[in-house]
């Protein structure tokens, strides 16, 4: 089982990253934490380091409902919560891959119907953020 959804698209970096987070709003999702890596990479490891990597960001999302299900359901999946969203572009690279989490992964570790119903849900809406993504670019 993989456990990311990953589409590609010929966006520059800052639209696919503009307009991941507006799908994902759209989806009910908000952003509560941003990882800005090659930042990151630059600070700590240098900017060779970062150029290597190229631009890359983690988006922490949450879909409040989702989440209280979530844990009213079982408190420890809290572990797994937010739920992450990665855009990056490679130094050379002509498009832009986005990946969103697979929340199938976290039925795996509950035996929770209630999980199950939480995870189906959120899957569909990040899929959803991603293809309607995925087909913008395209036109």
């Amino acid at each position: 089982m993989s456990y990311a959804h990953t589409v590609t698209v010929a966006l520059p970096y800052e639209e696919a990253v503009q307009r991941t987070r507006e799908l994902l709003t759209e989806q009910g999702f908000g952003v509560l934490s941003e990882i800005n890596v090659r930042s990151t990479f630059e600070a700590k490891l240098g900017v060779e380091s970062a150029q290597t990597l190229g631009d890359y960001v983690i988006l922490g999302v949450c879909n409040p409902v989702l989440a209280q299900r979530a844990l009213t359901a079982e408190p420890d999946m809290g572990l797994l919560l937010p739920c992450n969203v990665v855009v990056r572009r490679g130094p050379d690279a002509t498009v832009t891959v986005v990946q969103a989490i697979d929340p199938q992964t976290m039925v795996q570790l509950s035996d929770s119907s209630a999980i199950q119903e939480v995870a189906t849900d959120a899957d569909t809406r990040l899929r959803s953020a991603l293809k309607t993504l995925q087909a913008e670019a395209r036109s």
